[in-house]
């Protein structure tokens, strides 16, 4: 590897290379040199105003919590994650946090967008959920079941062994896909499991040399970083651990970049600079280990340095508010792959006006970065009001306004 081409992946791997890259397609976007969106400003208030209002509804009080997946176990009411404590509890501190971590890791890799048509249904309470809480609490029964371990006597892990034998009989039926019940993308997550198991086995530096497992990544942390990790220095470590499971992305020196793009009104003047790196899982997968490793002992901090969510219910509010303007019927209207220009600039310009909304409503209610991180927004919050606003202007599905042709990996 050049020291040009190292260069250019480590400043991929950074979250201000995010806001950067983004920034630049915002510039453009206010000089309405981009092809596909236009942005009226104006409508910030008014998101924000719509962002606080769905936040009230959950949280009166402003008591948010952290955005992640453990929002999802627990979901309409029904609280899933005592069983998983319990089961836990007899384990040592580090060991039930690497099992958490395996659980963290194994739901965020799944949690890429089920499409309309898909239900899953709980039987340990009678609930049929949707999206991503269905995707999430799949995961939760299949990691309590042990389907992730190799190990009989250790069902609480996600391990390389198990997830290179499995098949997409087995995931179908973690997931409940029928004919009749379609899971999009279901070949591509079987995939992404399978080039899991295969990175976990062959970094034993980082995920141990005997029963290879993600959460063995708690070890490796404590010993790079000590019991204080910065948000975005551990962002990048995700990005490098994890860098060989996406599937025919972009490369630079056989590298994998991951959820990295390029556009064509960026220059390409130097190794990497039409490339806008978005990182959605990856940062979804970063903000859901915090909890994880707090009950390790350890202290996540800088979490304002990730950025908002590049994904269709962050976008999507965007849309239906008017805060981001289709410039053409073909937005709307067709369904784009994830490469698509059409795509990363919609995704680019979310993670602009997620900053951009979420400085609204700290002013609205008075409080700091400090107080409500962005993390918190995202939460209450932007996520949520993206949900509403899409069941309340499309109520038979749903569905975000701009249709993502998905592989399972993205979304």
């Amino acid at each position: 590897m050049t020291p040009d081409e190292h260069t250019a992946i480590a400043y991929l791997r950074q979250p201000q290379a995010i806001r950067e890259r983004c920034h630049d397609l915002f510039e453009l976007c206010q000089a309405d040199q981009l092809d596909h969106f236009a942005c009226d400003l104006a409508q910030l208030d008014p998101v924000a105003d719509y962002v606080i209002k769905t936040t009230q509804q959950d949280y009166p009080n402003f008591d948010v919590p952290f955005h992640s997946r453990w929002r999802h176990f627990d979901t309409d009411g029904v609280s899933r994650l005592p069983a998983l404590n319990a089961a836990l509890s007899g384990l040592l501190l580090e060991e039930a946090a690497r099992s958490r971590l395996d659980l963290a890791i194994i739901s965020v890799l799944l949690d890429a967008g089920a499409g309309s048509q898909w239900r899953y249904y709980d039987h340990d309470v009678d609930q049929t959920l949707s999206r991503s809480e269905g995707l999430a609490v799949a995961s939760l029964r299949a990691f309590q079941k042990g389907l992730f371990s190799s190990d009989p006597k250790a069902p609480y892990q996600v391990d390389a062994t198990a997830l290179q034998k499995l098949t997409e009989t087995d995931l179908a039926a973690i997931f409940q896909v029928t004919a009749d019940n379609p899971l999009v993308g279901l070949s591509g997550r079987l995939t992404l499991l399978h080039q899991l198991g295969e990175t976990i086995a062959s970094q034993p530096q980082r995920f141990g040399d005997y029963c290879p497992r993600p959460g063995n990544l708690l070890d490796y942390w404590q010993s790079a970083f000590g019991q204080t990790l910065d948000a975005g220095k551990l962002l990048t470590d995700v990005l490098e651990s994890f860098s060989s499971i996406w599937p025919g992305r972009v490369a630079i020196a056989q590298t994998n970049l991951g959820d990295v793009w390029p556009h064509p009104a960026l220059p390409e003047t130097d190794l990497g600079s039409n490339l806008v790196p978005l990182h959605k899982l990856s940062q979804w997968l970063t903000y859901s280990l915090v909890e994880p490793l707090q009950t390790a002992g350890l202290t996540v901090q800088n979490l304002n340095a990730l950025t908002g969510l590049a994904e269709y219910r962050n976008g999507g509010l965007c849309v239906d508010l008017g805060l981001l303007i289709p410039k053409h019927p073909a937005v709307i209207k067709d369904a784009h792959l994830p490469s698509s220009p059409i795509v990363v600039e919609w995704r680019a310009l979310t993670v602009m006006m997620l900053d951009r909304v979420g400085d609204r409503v700290r002013t609205q209610l008075n409080k700091t970065a400090d107080e409500l991180p962005l993390i918190k927004i995202l939460q209450g919050g932007t996520w949520t009001a993206g949900r509403r606003i899409a069941k309340h202007l499309r109520p038979e599905t749903g569905a975000p306004p701009i249709t993502i042709q998905s592989d399972g990996t993205v979304f």
